[in-house]
């Protein structure tokens, strides 16, 4: 039977204090508008075309037709999609002559990304 420290704990549980919980990279209780904006933005990264647009602009800033070529989707659909993104602030637009080139926000959108593709990839 193991032994665990701590008032009142219960044989074979560990100590579930929050200081034990605690992650420094987050708030132990986030406010509900920071709730409310990490749902959004799992959301709108929450389609494999998505996702996909992510990985490429991770390599590289990329405008519409070289997302159209590289995933093989049709325009409208990667620029369905693209908006999606702009919303949610994945993505920014740069006009360049008569083209816009995107480009992730910022790294922690692809660390997201590359992630959960990873722990997928490890599962199977």
């Amino acid at each position: 039977m193991a032994t665990v420290t701590g008032s009142g704990a219960q044989p074979g549980l560990a100590d579930c204090s929050p200081a034990a919980e605690a992650s420094p990279a987050a708030p132990a209780h986030p406010a509900q508008s920071v709730l409310t904006d990490a749902g959004d933005l799992l959301r709108a990264l929450a389609a494999p075309v998505r996702i996909a647009i992510v990985l490429q602009l991770r390599a590289a800033d990329r405008c519409v037709h070289e997302l159209v070529d590289a995933l093989d989707v049709a325009q409208p659909l990667i620029s369905q999609h693209l908006r999606v993104l702009k919303t949610a602030g994945v993505v920014q637009g740069e006009r360049r002559g008569r083209e816009v080139v995107y480009r992730l926000a910022d790294d922690h959108l692809a660390h997201i990304v590359v992630d959960a593709v990873a722990h997928v990839q490890e599962g199977k």
